[in-house]
C-alpha cells in the first residue's frame, strides 16, 4: 500500500496528460500516468497532424504521442497502461482504484479527455483516419477542392459544415430529420452558403471506400431514409462525424462538480476543480476548443497549479 502512494497521479494520457507529466516530472514530483484504454488519447486514431507547432512538415498522431511520452519518461515520469475504475476524493490522501489495486495520491490531475460520438458502424471504423474524421478543424485542410459530407443536425455540424467550405468544393450535411436542432443563426448561415447542400431524412448506413496500392480512401456513403428504408449512394472524398462529444467523466460523477453537459467544472483561469488538490486538463474540461495544442497548454497549467498547491501544503 505504501509503495502505491504518489505525490501526483495523472489519470488519462493524450497531449494534456503527457504535458502535465513532463512538467511535474521536471519538478521532481515523480508522477505516474494511468494511460487508460486508449494510450495517447484521440490523436492515436488520427493520421497526420499538421497544426501542432514545431512540426513544420506535420507528424503522425501516434508518433506525436510517442514523442511526448518518451519526453515525459526521460524526466522519470512513469506510465501505467491500466484504467482507473473508481476514485474517492473525500479522503486525504485521495484514493484511486485500478481493478483490484489501490493507489493513493496527494494531488490528482484528470486528463481523461472526451470521446467523439460516432455512428458505430464497421465501415466507419475501417476508414477512420483515412477519409472519416471527427474533427473538421483538425482535418479540413486535407480536403481542399474535394467533396465532403458532414453528419449531424446541431450547431456543431452546421458550424463544421460552414468551416469546411473554406477548403472543400462542396459540403453536404446529412441529417436524420427534416428539421435542425441547431440555432437559427447557424442554420441560416449554412443554408445561405452556396457550397453547402443538404440530405435530410437520411442516415449513413455504410461508408464506401477503396484500397489501392496499400492505401485506403473514402469514395462516398450509402444513405438510408429512416422512415421509408429507401437507400441511395452519394459520392464523397471525406466524411466528418459531428454528432457531439461525450466527456469521459463517469467515474467522477458525485465526486466533482460537472456542467450539465458532463464536462468537469474548473475555476475560470485555472485548472482547479471543486475539490482542492484535484485538477483537470484537456478536453475533459474543454467543450469549446478541443485541440491538441490547447490540451497540451492546459496540461502545463494543471502541472503548475498542482506543483504550487503541493508547495503551499508543504508536500512538494
Amino acid at each position: 500500500m505504501e509503495s502505491n502512494h504518489h505525490k501526483v497521479i495523472i489519470v488519462g494520457s493524450g497531449p494534456a496528460g503527457l504535458t502535465a507529466a513532463i512538467y511535474t516530472a521536471r519538478a521532481n514530483l515523480s508522477p505516474i500516468v494511468f494511460e487508460g484504454i486508449q494510450p495517447g488519447g484521440q490523436l492515436t486514431i488520427t493520421t497526420e497532424v499538421e497544426n501542432f507547432p514545431g512540426y513544420e512538415n506535420g507528424i503522425m498522431g501516434p508518433e506525436l504521442m510517442d514523442v511526448m511520452r518518451k519526453q515525459a519518461h526521460r524526466f522519470s515520469a512513469e506510465s501505467i497502461y491500466k484504467e482507473i475504475t473508481e476514485v474517492d476524493f473525500s479522503k486525504r490522501p485521495f484514493v484511486l482504484k485500478s481493478d483490484d489495486e489501490i493507489y493513493t495520491a496527494d494531488s490528482v490531475i484528470i486528463s481523461t479527455g472526451a470521446s467523439a460520438r460516432l455512428l458505430n458502424i464497421e465501415s466507419e471504423k475501417k476508414y477512420m483516419g483515412y477519409g472519416v474524421s471527427a474533427c473538421a478543424t483538425c482535418d479540413g485542410f486535407f480536403f481542399r477542392n474535394q467533396k465532403v459530407l458532414v453528419v449531424g443536425g446541431g450547431d456543431t455540424a452546421l458550424e463544421e459544415a460552414t468551416y469546411l467550405t473554406r477548403f472543400a468544393s462542396e459540403v453536404t450535411v446529412i441529417h436524420r430529420r427534416d428539421e435542425f436542432r441547431g440555432s437559427k443563426i447557424m442554420v441560416d448561415r449554412a443554408k445561405n452558403n452556396p457550397k453547402v447542400k443538404f440530405e435530410l431524412n437520411a442516415v449513413i448506413k455504410e461508408v464506401l471506400g477503396k484500397e489501392e496500392n496499400g492505401k485506403k480512401f473514402v469514395t462516398g456513403a450509402l444513405l438510408e431514409n429512416p422512415k421509408t428504408r429507401e437507400t441511395k449512394e452519394i459520392s464523397s472524398d471525406g466524411i466528418f462525424i459531428a454528432i457531439g462529444h461525450k466527456p469521459n467523466t463517469e467515474i467522477f460523477a458525485g465526486q466533482l462538480d460537472l456542467h450539465d453537459n458532463g464536462y468537469l467544472k474548473v475555476t475560470p483561469g485555472t485548472t482547479r476543480t471543486s475539490v482542492e488538490g484535484v485538477f483537470a486538463a484537456g478536453d475533459v474540461a474543454d467543450h469549446t476548443y478541443r485541440q491538441a495544442i490547447t490540451a497540451a497548454g492546459s496540461g502545463c497549467m494543471a502541472a503548475l497549479d498542482a506543483q504550487r498547491w503541493l508547495e503551499e501544503k508543504g508536500i512538494a
